[in-house]
């Protein structure tokens, strides 16, 4: 009859399937792992020592000395490094041009290094007592001396640079740096070296001399010509058109002592009438 009609047993009594406890038991195994994890890598790993230290750019200092001066040490750690003191103390480094320490969460830490590149070389004077001697320095696009005296056979030193005189280099030592009116000159060096090493090469040396009141003129000599050339500005534009002109004029008139560019419109003076500017 209608009136004993049975309902069906209810489901949701019955308890969780072997599936729903296996599921359940992964999860909270899943997040006892990532919570042990999280711990490991957020309050344990930073605070041990770096597990990877790369170094990489300059190679005149050894993997010990570049850590010394940084001051990091075999138990040094994310957290105890200080980047921007150990880039401070690095850029100490005479011979380094620019320095970047970088951490890299959770242990790992990466030094950059740049050395300073060689445009030009000059003479300092270095007293000693009642005596004095000359030493030969190297000098950056900064007008930074970064390196004191040197063993010419050391094949690694760029002994094509220019010499540089005419400048006033007193007892030197390495980090010294020159008179931000020179900057200008050793930069665009720099601009020739790296464009047109062949004209630098060229060039035995250039002489500075001051002006009586403010800037400076400059004495080119050519390697292989005997001629001075009398320059107010050096550029790649007026290096290539000087030594062109030197050739072309020595090849005409081999008397010439001195060519001047200064006015703009090149002049020169046979070899018996010209005289030490």
């Amino acid at each position: 009859m209608a009136g004993d009609y049975i309902l069906p047993e209810d489901t949701a009594a019955d308890g969780p399937t072997l599936f729903e406890k296996i599921f359940r038991v992964f999860i909270v195994i899943a997040v006892l792992c990532l919570g042990a994890e999280l711990v490991w890598l957020l309050g344990i790993t930073p605070f041990r020592p770096f597990s990877k230290i790369e170094i990489s750019g300059d190679a005149s200092f050894g993997r010990d000395e570049i850590l010394a001066a940084a001051g990091i040490t075999e138990r040094s750690s994310y957290f105890s490094t200080n980047a921007f003191s150990a880039e401070k103390a690095l850029a100490g480094l005479a011979s380094l041009g620019s320095v970047r320490v970088l951490k890299h969460f959770p242990d790992r830490l990466q030094i950059v290094l740049e050395g300073r590149r060689a445009v030009a070389s000059a003479l300092a004077s270095v007293n000693t007592g009642s005596d004095g001697r000359s030493v030969p320095v190297l000098i950056d696009s900064q007008g930074v001396v970064f390196q004191v005296g040197w063993d010419e056979k050391d094949e690694t030193l760029p002994h094509l640079l220019p010499v540089i005189s005419g400048l006033v280099i007193e007892n030197p030592v390495p980090g010294m740096k020159l008179s931000s009116m020179f900057i200008p000159l050793f930069r665009e060096l720099e601009k020739i070296e790296i464009s047109a090493p062949e004209l630098l090469a060229a060039v035995s040396e250039l002489k500075i001399n001051p002006r009586p009141y403010d800037g400076f003129d400059l004495t080119l000599y050519p390697v292989y010509k005997r001629v001075r050339v009398h320059l107010s500005e050096l550029n790649e534009d007026t290096l290539r058109y000087t030594l062109l002109m030197v050739d072309v004029l020595a090849a005409k008139e081999p008397g010439i002592g001195s060519l001047d560019f200064r006015g703009g419109i090149a002049s020169y003076i046979p070899k018996e009438a010209s005289s030490e500017q």
